[in-house]
């Protein structure tokens, strides 16, 4: 028989107390209203994810992941962390290794924003770059050996670690939702990077019978909805300008049952929904938020033409202001042949005072 040190065990408690305490400081986080006078009786709401201390919707990920890994004896005093990302989660997941006293280590493609580098640095984390965004996986695993660390496996474990019944995302928007006109949204948005938040609400909305559906806003050179549509593709060549959605490859993470629309959206569009909704809601906001309000917009415009009326949820995930060397820089909008004036238009016209047509773009129902 062999027992745990209780050095080993005084550690963990330890470790365990520092993340409830992060928790219990960092609270949860607000739900904003928009409102588009051309949509009347629609109403839009934003689970604000970058007030978070590392600034994400990826804040709660890299707690339940450090949690999961703690519980499961993976992650022990002087356990080097590994992480692939593409930057939100490896700031996150650095600033909980800085917590308790980890080394941390970033696998990241090389184009990741030098915002998000700088953060993970200021964390002490180290990054360790690829040219290839396919490969971070098997790096990232390789060094884990090496370093005698542990991967953390962001896009293996995500749906695993988060309980999906209770104490998530998801039941703090229905709860926020409480005293709204429209308490039980009709449609809740949300982009996927490893699918674990997607899966988190799809679960959730299920476990309580709610008639709300789950519309995944995928960026256009992403898998995931070409996916829902076809199982048998699980992989694409290219990849999304987007940061930190959309992904070459079907994530373990990522249960396409669990959703009920896709909507692929084009850089382009994300970009721009991003510019026009940081002037509305009077937020900086990402390119994967973005992401989301496109499809958002699409589906108020939908509920509009039919004369129905309710309330629909999506996530800004982050801040734009991790952005603006590359999303909110016109140099690297034009060098990267991103025409965003026809979209801005597109979507500046919700904010006027008159009626407004569906957008003439195409979701594709999930199968």
């Amino acid at each position: 028989m062999v027992t745990l040190q209780r050095s080993n065990r005084n550690w963990l408690r330890r470790a365990l107390q520092i993340l409830d305490a992060d928790q219990m400081r960092s609270g949860e986080t607000n739900l904003l209203r928009l409102d588009m006078p051309a949509l009347p009786g629609i109403a839009v709401y934003f689970k604000d994810e970058s007030t978070h201390p590392t600034g994400s919707l990826k804040h709660r990920l890299a707690r339940s992941l450090f949690t999961y890994g703690l519980c499961n004896g993976w992650i022990g005093p002087g356990t080097t962390v590994i992480e692939s990302s593409s930057g939100s989660t490896a700031v996150s997941e650095a600033y909980f290794a800085h917590l308790l006293g980890l080394k941390f280590v970033a696998v990241m493609p090389r184009t990741t924003s030098p915002e998000k580098i700088a953060a993970i640095r200021l964390y002490g984390g180290d990054c360790h770059f690829v040219d290839d965004p396919t490969t971070v996986y098997e790096v990232s695993a390789t060094l884990a050996r090496e370093l005698h660390g542990h991967y953390m496996d962001q896009f293996t474990f995500a749906e695993r670690a988060t309980d999906w019944r209770r104490a998530n995302i998801a039941e703090a928007m229905f709860a926020q939702l409480a005293n709204e006109e429209h308490r039980i949204p009709r449609w809740i948005v949300c982009s996927a990077g490893t699918g674990g938040t997607a899966t988190t609400v799809g679960r959730h909305i299920r476990y309580k019978s709610y008639e709300t559906r789950l519309c995944l806003a995928d960026p256009e050179a992403s898998v995931f909805h070409r996916h829902c549509v076809d199982p048998k593709v699980t992989s694409v060549k290219g990849a999304s300008l987007i940061e930190g959605i959309g992904r070459p490859r079907v994530e373990p993470s990522f249960l396409p049952q669990e959703i009920d629309l896709v909507v692929p959206v084009e850089d382009a569009a994300s970009v721009a929904a991003a510019r026009v909704l940081s002037r509305h809601l009077g937020k900086s906001c990402g390119g994967s938020t973005g992401t989301n309000f496109w499809a958002v917009v699409k589906l108020a415009r939908e509920m509009h033409a039919a004369g129905e009326s309710g309330s629909i949820v999506t996530l800004l995930c982050d801040s734009g202001e991790r952005y603006r060397s590359t999303y909110y820089d016109d140099a690297w909008v034009r060098d990267h042949g991103l025409d965003l004036a026809p979209y801005e238009a597109e979507l500046e016209s919700c904010f006027a005072h008159a009626s407004v047509a569906p957008a003439n773009r195409q979701a594709v129902a999930a199968e």
